[in-house]
């Protein structure tokens, strides 16, 4: 399946503003992507690889897995991700996403009887209160913060403070 979401990444013609994935996605020298390169990966590539491979089949995987319906679960995982990453948000668009997070999670147990409820399934259930009180995601995420973190993480100290 990596193939196949490598040749995703490398034939698919996206807007500038969408962030770029590494076309040797997966190789070890690729070293590890930023949080922008997953987000793409995660709610462009990824979806398009996965119709590509099982959207058009009722085949089941190895282990008996209907692969339609894990496509479909994805699907609404990534529909919920874009709906509360939009640039403006509005009560329906809100409304929208608890239906897919609600369909997303609800399906978990389904599809994957020995994983167990996460606290990060209930805590995604909360956002939608956030997405009324607050607005879109994106003016209170905290990827400026982790930048920041991640710039201080690389300064060079000698490990010795107060220089």
């Amino acid at each position: 399946m990596l193939n196949q979401v490598c040749k995703v990444i490398h034939d698919v013609v996206t807007p500038s503003w969408l962030g770029s994935v590494p076309s040797n996605f997966g190789d070890v020298s690729t070293g590890t992507i930023k949080a922008d390169e997953w987000c793409s990966l995660i709610t462009m590539y990824l979806p398009l690889a996965l119709i590509n491979l099982w959207g058009t089949s009722n085949d089941c995987s190895n282990d008996g897995t209907d692969l339609k319906a894990v496509l479909d679960h994805t699907v609404d995982l990534v529909s919920a991700i874009n709906l509360a990453c939009t640039r403006t948000m509005s009560t329906s668009r809100a409304s929208a996403y608890r239906a897919y997070i609600a369909s997303y999670v609800g399906k978990l147990k389904e599809l994957y009887p020995t994983l167990d409820a996460q606290p990060n399934h209930h805590v995604s259930f909360h956002i939608y209160d956030y997405l009324l009180l607050f607005g879109p995601v994106q003016s209170w995420w905290c990827f400026p913060f982790e930048r920041l973190i991640g710039v201080l993480q690389h300064l060079p100290t000698n490990y010795q403070t107060g220089l």
